[in-house]
């Protein structure tokens, strides 16, 4: 059960702001481009002087992506708060699903693939959200360890986390998000060999 305690009011101002300007950073950069826009032309937009800028993100490309820690809590919650006898990669899979489909219910298709577009095209970006995504790996396998009682993350616990984690890189740079998805977790759980004995032409 989660013992997340409700944001208090300041909490809540901060949120808010820090949205807005990410979100007003997103809609310039998408109409004219990421190197066109300058933190001060941000800050003009959202309304806020350049420093609560760099208050809330510490460089250009952090305004693109506005729920960093956010996305690492909730899938470290995943993993720990998964419902009784589902495994840890089901969670992992159900997490990555529920937030494909989230973000298809709140921009749509069309703006979804136009984000993604963008993200690909600005090598800035895309550089970013690699690296962001990535600096989750300790604490996946921080819970994973704990949830398995082991003192410390094993050489395995490592792999599967970086796996997974580059997974949902291959699932955000996909046409078919769900389909390399599911793809992606049947060769994680099933295995390769299985695979490419489906896939190899009979003898």
């Amino acid at each position: 059960m989660s013992t997340t305690e409700p944001l208090g009011r300041r909490e809540r101002k901060k949120a808010a702001t820090r949205k807005n300007i990410s979100d007003v950073a997103t809609r310039m950069f998408l109409e004219r481009g990421f190197d066109e826009v300058s933190i001060r032309e941000v800050a003009d937009a959202a309304d806020v002087s350049p420093t609560t800028v760099f208050a809330h993100f510490p460089q250009k490309e952090a305004l693109v992506f506005d729920e960093d820690d956010e996305q690492r809590d909730r899938l470290v919650a995943a993993v720990r708060e998964r419902a009784e006898g589902a495994t840890i990669s089901r969670a992992i899979h159900d997490f990555y699903r529920s937030e494909v489909g989230m973000n298809l219910d709140e921009h749509g298709e069309d703006m979804a693939r136009i984000f993604m577009h963008f993200l690909n095209e600005t090598p800035a970006l895309r550089d970013y959200a690699a690296k962001m995504w990535l600096r989750h790996e300790d604490a996946l396998a921080d819970a994973i360890a704990d949830e398995l009682a082991l003192d410390a993350p094993t050489a395995e616990v490592r792999v599967f986390s970086r796996f997974v984690l580059q997974m949902q890189l291959l699932v955000t740079d996909s046409d078919d998000q769900l389909a390399t998805l599911e793809a992606g977790f049947r060769v994680l759980d099933g295995g390769w060999d299985r695979i490419e004995r489906g896939l190899a032409p009979e003898s």
